[in-house]
């Protein structure tokens, strides 16, 4: 069916009003332009092309052309015109709206699990994903919230669909953050989305969780993602890219928080007596063990003399009884360490 055919009930009314126009003198009255409007409205909820629309307005109006005066013909095209292509685009607009509207929807189901995992596949396939494969999900943050439409988040995902194309990939803003969503078998688009990421905001970071199988494994891989960003800022982890795979071992030494909250403060606790209080020996600690226990590299961090943090080194061990160059203390030491961290425990110290 052509163009004319699809379109041409979306002229009913139209020459007839013409005609009285001409004939009167008197300008489209507010019917007649709700009518042209409605009957933008219809054709574009139909898919019509408004280009060929306006074609057909002008062509009616050259059929009535020879036996009407050319001026108020002219005034009331324009205004029938006019008021169609604003029915038309007021549709446009509204139909853009409600896919908006579908895709937050089924985005937030889709990081939360929500809505039935039979029922989100099936509604993945719109979106160009296939969930009953495996999922990788990478997040992004930066130092300005991210959000749908702003210029960063434009360019970041206009360089990775340009890169890789339709490649099953899904972009979104989701609490201020950048996600993408790839099959967990290519590992490079969520790469080289994490590095457009830190390029594009002068300082952001990106988590990458793991890959996981069907609906459900999007839900798992993003929340992996969330908790590296968050155990990144919490620990002072360096680094523009974090892999969750590599923190694996941080969940666990948390599983138990009371475990690890009674370790912290029967190690660490005695540091509450040096002078300044716990936190500049808990650097220190923190430092030497990053370094490998290599005092001149931990001293070079801390930008202090090997002197300085030997006696620092010295300190603890008066204070605690564990000696940071013996192998068992130092584990104990180590996890105690980074438990506090964990868990803030300088922060719950501090006066």
């Amino acid at each position: 069916m052509g163009d004319w055919e699809a379109s041409d009930n979306h002229l009913a009314g139209y020459d007839d009003a013409l005609r009285q126009v001409c004939a009167t003198g008197r300008r489209l009255n507010r019917d007649e332009l709700d009518a042209r409007r409605t009957e933008g409205e219809r054709a574009a909820d139909a898919g019509l092309s408004l280009r060929a629309l306006i074609r057909e307005h002008l062509a009616a109006a050259r059929e009535v052309a020879p036996t009407m005066p050319s001026g108020p013909l002219l005034a009331a095209v324009e205004q029938a015109v006019d008021a169609f292509a604003e029915g038309f685009e007021r549709a446009q607009r509204q139909a853009v709206r409600q896919q908006e509207a579908a895709r937050r929807e089924f985005i937030d189901d889709l990081l939360y699990g929500r809505g039935g995992l039979g029922r989100l596949a099936e509604r993945a396939e719109r979106f160009g994903l296939r969930l009953s494969q495996a999922h990788a999900v990478a997040v992004a943050a930066g130092p300005e919230p991210y959000g749908d439409g702003y210029p960063v988040a434009r360019r970041i995902e206009e360089a990775v669909l340009g890169r890789f194309g339709n490649r099953q990939i899904l972009l979104t803003t989701k609490d201020g953050r950048l996600i993408c969503v790839a099959p967990g078998d290519q590992p490079d688009v969520l790469a080289f989305f994490a590095k457009q990421a830190h390029a594009a905001t002068d300082g952001g970071r990106a988590a990458i969780g793991r890959s996981h199988p069907g609906p459900g494994g999007v839900v798992h891989s993003y929340e992996e993602a969330l908790n590296a960003l968050d155990l990144a800022e919490r620990m002072g982890m360096e680094g523009p890219v974090l892999h969750a795979a590599d923190l694996l071992v941080y969940p666990v030494l948390t599983r138990d928080r009371q475990a690890m909250a009674d370790l912290v403060e029967s190690v660490l606790g005695p540091l509450r007596g040096a002078r300044g209080g716990p936190q500049p020996l808990l650097d220190t600690l923190n430092a030497y063990f990053e370094s490998g226990c290599v005092a001149t590299e931990a001293a070079r961090r801390l930008s202090v003399s090997v002197r300085a943090l030997t006696y620092r080194l010295e300190r603890i061990r008066t204070l605690t009884g564990a000696d940071p160059a013996d192998p068992l203390h130092r584990y104990t030491l180590q996890t105690a360490v980074i438990g506090a961290r964990l868990l803030g425990w300088t922060d719950e110290t501090a006066p």
